[in-house]
């Protein structure tokens, strides 16, 4: 089994639960039938994630997360998952939803696209959404 790690970088995430939340996306990456060897969870700013964003990706506009798969070796899969806990925080606000749960929703969905998720075609999209939607309302 591989290792998942939470870190606040620059900002604090008020994650909780986060045991529960770990054996949770272990359960994920089984369901999804991918071997992890080490997924890093990093909590940022949206002017970190921006400087990421514009930096690796070209992209010029703020985002809740971006997923950087690290490497695949013999069917293990390891990647960084950067979250800005601002961008969280607005979102949760705008769908009323609460922070925990909005932090939960965009920590799944980096990890769906280290299992192989896309959504760069309207179909990819609509799959991401139902992956996501799945697996947050089993989290609850």
């Amino acid at each position: 089994m591989g290792t998942i790690h939470f870190y606040d970088l620059e900002i604090k995430s008020y994650l909780i639960k986060r045991k529960k939340l770990k054996d949770y996306l272990f359960l994920i990456f089984n369901q999804e039938k991918k071997n992890i060897e080490n997924v890093d969870i990093i909590f940022c700013s949206d002017s970190y994630l921006l400087k990421l964003n514009r930096k690796f990706l070209n992209h010029d506009y703020y985002t809740d997360t971006l997923t950087f798969p690290i490497y695949k070796i013999l069917q293990k899969i390891s990647g960084e998952i950067y979250i800005s806990v601002d961008r969280v925080k607005e979102n949760s606000k705008s769908l009323s939803t609460s922070y925990q749960n909005e932090l939960a929703r965009v920590i799944i969905h980096g990890c769906l696209h280290l299992c192989g998720y896309k959504e760069k075609k309207r179909e990819e999209k609509k799959k991401m959404a139902e992956r996501e939607k799945f697996y947050l309302l089993q989290f609850k």
